[in-house]
C-alpha cells in the first residue's frame, strides 16, 4: 500500500533521515520507534508531503507521492494526525470536525461521519460548541484523530499520540488507534512508549539517527536484545 524508498531528508542542507525505506501493507498497523531526534516525525512529514524529498521515492496504491503536496496526498487517501495536536484552538469542536472534511464535497456523507465521530467520540459531542483551544489535553487529542477520520482516510499517519496524557487517557487512545485499524483503515504511528507500540503493531521499524537501523514483527522486535537494552529497559 506504502512504500518508501531510499528517502533521504533535510533540513537546510543537514539530513534528518538518510537512506530510509519502509513499506505499510494494506490493514497493518506500523509503528516506527526510536529516541527524539532520531527522524520519525521527518519520516512522516515527507510521506504526508510536508517536507521535500532530496533523494529517494514514496508510492501509495502504486502512485508515486513524493514531493506532492499535502493537499494532493490528502486527497489520495492519507490523513496526518500530527503531534502536538494542532487543532485549530479558536474555531469550535464542530468547526475543527469540517475542516478535517474540507476536500469532501459529498454533505450527506459528511453529515453520517459527523454522527459515527459523535458515537464513537461522545465527549466531542457534548462540546461541539465549545472552542477547541478550551478542551483538555486528551480531549484536543480525542479532537485531533476524529479530525483525521473526517477525511474519509485509507491511511493515517499518528505522530506520537499518547504524548502528554494521563495514564487513563493513553490506555483510551491506544484503544481507538486499535478500533480505527480493526475498521479497515491502515496505520503508521509513531510513538516513542516502544513497549506499547511494538505490543501494538504487527510490524515495526526502529530509527536511530536517521536510519532505519531494525526492523520486524512487534513481537520479535520486543525479544530483540538491542531493542530490550536501549529502549525497553532491560
Amino acid at each position: 500500500m506504502l512504500k518508501v524508498d531510499g528517502i533521504t531528508v533535510c533540513y537546510g542542507k543537514i539530513p534528518a533521515v538518510r537512506n530510509v525505506s519502509l513499506e505499510v501493507e494494506e490493514g497493518e498497523l506500523v509503528t516506527l520507534i526510536g529516541a527524539n531526534g532520531a527522524g520519525k516525525t521527518t519520516t512522516l512529514r515527507a510521506i504526508s508531503g510536508m517536507l521535500p524529498l532530496a533523494t529517494g521515492s514514496i508510492t501509495f496504491r502504486g502512485q508515486p507521492i513524493g514531493n506532492s503536496s499535502a493537499r494532493n496526498v490528502l486527497a489520495m487517501g492519507i490523513a496526518h494526525c500530527p503531534e502536538g495536536r494542532r487543532v485549530f484552538p479558536q474555531l469550535t469542536v464542530r468547526e475543527n470536525l469540517e475542516m478535517g472534511a474540507y476536500l469532501r464535497k459529498d454533505r450527506d456523507g459528511i453529515a453520517r461521519d459527523l454522527e459515527r465521530i459523535y458515537d464513537k467520540f461522545p465527549r466531542l459531542k457534548e462540546r461541539l460548541h465549545q472552542a477547541a483551544g478550551t478542551l483538555s489535553g486528551g480531549e484536543q487529542q480525542m479532537l485531533a484523530i476524529a479530525r483525521a477520520l473526517m477525511s474519509r482516510p485509507k491511511m493515517v499517519l499518528f505522530d506520537e499520540p499518547s504524548l502528554g496524557l494521563a495514564p487513563n487517557l493513553v490506555e483510551r487512545t491506544f484503544e481507538i488507534v486499535l478500533e480505527i485499524r480493526r475498521e479497515g483503515t491502515t496505520v503508521l504511528m509513531v510513538e516513542q512508549n516502544a513497549l506499547a507500540a511494538l505490543e501494538l503493531c504487527d510490524r515495526s521499524y526502529l530509527l536511530e539517527t536517521g536510519q532505519v537501523v531494525e526492523h520486524g514483527t512487534g513481537s520479535a522486535m520486543l525479544e530483540n536484545p538491542h531493542i530490550q537494552k536501549a529502549y525497553l529497559g532491560g
